[in-house]
């Protein structure tokens, strides 16, 4: 595979596909928090605001722990930085089965915090390791590749879930929560364990500079703080959009209760998620990554606009359409921004990967706005959208600029 090759013939291959079974597991993890949101909601008896806590302490977990990642990494390299993810992962997973009993919903968000600190490990580990596995130039493509089978995580995340929470009569029962953790976290220590045995390179950067050099200097390349920005907002519009999928469907009077609206969000939303970074990763060959994230942007624009403005089919099959169009802007945008940064990059990482708190704040601001009426919720993904092509549009522009002041 050319896209994991170096001009000099040096292959990737094999840390690539190791790596790139991570971003199945964080993808399973995000994707059953949408399940775990509509199930708090009736199990719990809790408002619509209440139960987005479940995003916002899993993305909280990102904002308090990526420094500290990027500072672990930076010491002790990938490897260790993804072995000490998957650890923290199981733990917060096995949380789960005291949690079945004890039935708190704090000590379930206790649970999600310690997953969420996981998956930034894994995260600041992953995303820029990836990108520097070949040439700079096929970085996003790379990136995009490997988050395909994050979406395949999406997609077994609600299936899984809406099999499991929604069972029978549509509610499931108390005691069914803790087995889809159960059975991750086991798969999560298997994973641990293979990383420990296995050997990755360890691409180094270049020298270190001092360290408020670095920071002065990283924060003065607009392609890269703007990206922060954007970055936020993709996470906190995809996180928002996820949440309250269930509700939209079920509100939308087309006949399903919430099993089935999870099937729909597992077989189509995140279906058509994975098809459009596959999709995603083979026109980045062709078509620059800024223009294609412009292009994808507008298209998501449209379908935002139709979820509100639609009824009945017509808003739901908006809402599936979200997906393709959303579908490459996460690691599109992370590549974007980590471009040519040099010894900057695991710094950059944290930063980005701290963006992502965003998620812990747009479900909130949904469950606020439409708590009588869910569309009314999704004026926040469209105002993230609107920022995201707005990075798209200037990127070329700013990145011109920066590679000459890093030069």
């Amino acid at each position: 595979m050319k896209i994991v090759e170096t001009k000099n013939g040096t292959s990737y291959l094999l840390p690539f596909i190791l790596v790139t079974s991570l971003f199945f597991l964080w993808g399973f993890a995000h994707s059953i928090l949408d399940v775990l949101n509509k199930h708090f909601q009736e199990v719990l008896v809790i408002s619509k605001a209440k139960s987005a806590m479940v995003q916002a302490v899993v993305y909280g977990g990102y904002f308090l722990m990526a420094i500290p990642a990027g500072r672990f990494i930076r010491r002790y390299g990938y490897r260790k930085g993804v072995v000490l993810g998957l650890l923290l992962y199981a733990f917060g997973a096995f949380l789960f089965i005291p949690g079945s009993k004890i039935m708190s919903f704090n000590f379930f968000l206790f649970s999600l915090f310690i997953i969420g600190c996981g998956l930034t490990c894994l995260e600041t580990a992953a995303n820029p390791y990836v990108t520097v596995l070949g040439e700079p130039e096929t970085g996003a493509s790379r990136l995009n590749l490997a988050q395909s089978f994050n979406g395949l995580g999406w997609i077994l995340g609600p299936l899984v879930g809406g099999l499991v929470l929604f069972s029978g009569n549509g509610s499931g029962n108390d005691s069914d929560i803790a087995l889809p953790y159960l059975g991750i976290g086991c798969v999560v220590v298997l994973v641990a364990f293979l990383f420990m045995r296995v050997r990755l390179p360890e691409i180094q950067d270049a020298d270190e500079e001092s360290v408020a050099f670095v920071k002065k200097k990283l924060w003065r390349h607009a392609h890269f703080s703007m990206g922060v920005l954007a970055l936020f907002c993709y996470v906190a519009a995809q996180t928002g959009i996820n949440s309250f999928f269930i509700n939209y469907v079920t509100e939308a009077s087309i006949g399903m209760d919430n099993r089935d609206a999870s099937l729909l969000l597992s077989f189509g939303g995140m279906g058509l998620f994975m098809v459009g970074r596959l999709s995603g990763s083979s026109l980045m060959k062709r078509i620059p990554a800024e223009r294609l994230l412009l292009y994808f942007v507008g298209g998501a624009l449209l379908c935002i606009g139709g979820v509100i403005t639609g009824m009945g089919w017509i808003g739901v099959i908006a809402l599936f359409c979200c997906y393709l169009f959303e579908s490459i802007m996460f690691p599109t945008i992370f590549a974007l921004a980590i471009r040519q940064l040099g010894q900057h990059t695991k710094r950059a990482s944290s930063y980005l990967i701290m963006s992502i708190v965003g998620g812990a704040i747009a479900p909130v601001l949904m469950g606020l706005c439409g708590e009588q009426e869910i569309r009314n919720g999704f004026y926040i993904p469209l105002l993230c959208f609107i920022v995201i092509g707005v990075y798209s549009v200037f990127y070329k522009k700013w990145f011109t600029r920066d590679d000459t002041v890093l030069r």
